[in-house]
């Protein structure tokens, strides 16, 4: 599934950070876990083309999507992965229909607010999305956001999906819930999983092969 071995090194005023990535799975569900400021996030993001590695090999599903040797860097928008950020980064000035939407589209302009399609209807079906479709993200809970940002990634029916800490922003009640709902879903859809997290329930819970970050590097079990 994928083959990550990139270098990069980050800089902020006088303090540097050094990434260096090493692994490789097959499995349906990779978990990275590790504290934060581990590097995880800034891996995920070169992974969705989000941050460019100084060097490396990035490939994924069979796909070569960054090889700074053969000049290769595949752009975002190419790359068919669906991301979900850690605060979801849904636009607040959308309803629930056109963040969806949103996630089809090419190109920066607004779907209009009455949006509509059977790939919608079908997320907002299988979310329990169509009574709060005409809300904006204010007026959703925690758990109606998080199923907004997983539709809007998934309705582009992408190769794999990558979650930025996905529960992080749920209060504990909902987060059990919400491991479940993305358990059975991934099963459903049978879409191979990256989870980044710093929750050793998360780990517990999607298992299949679980590597452990710290400082910029995979520790063990690569």
């Amino acid at each position: 599934m994928i083959r990550i071995d990139i270098d990069t090194t980050l800089r902020s005023g006088a303090r540097a950070f050094r990434l260096g990535v090493r692994f490789a799975s097959d499995s349906q569900r990779v978990v990275i876990y590790g504290a934060s400021g581990a590097g995880k996030s800034q891996m995920l993001k070169a992974i969705a083309g989000l941050a460019r590695p100084d060097a490396g090999v990035i490939e994924l599903g069979g796909r070569v999507l960054f090889d700074s040797t053969r000049g290769i860097d595949v752009p975002a928008r190419r790359r068919n992965v669906g991301y979900l950020f850690q605060d979801y980064a849904l636009f607040p000035h959308l309803n629930v229909r056109q963040n969806i939407a949103f996630g089809q589209q090419r190109g920066l302009f607004n779907p209009p607010r009455r949006v509509d399609g059977p790939a919608l209807a079908y997320w907002l079906r299988a979310f329990e999305l169509e009574a709060v479709a005409h809300q904006t993200p204010d007026q959703l809970s925690g758990g109606q956001r998080q199923r907004v940002a997983l539709a809007r990634a998934l309705i582009a029916e992408p190769a794999a999906l990558l979650l930025d800490e996905p529960f992080s922003a749920l209060d504990p009640a909902l987060r059990g819930r919400m491991r479940a709902e993305l358990d059975a879903l991934q099963r459903r859809l049978d879409i191979p999983m990256l989870i980044i997290t710093h929750d050793p329930a998360d780990a517990a819970t999607f298992g299949g092969h679980v590597l452990t970050m710290a400082d910029g590097a995979i520790l063990e079990g690569a």
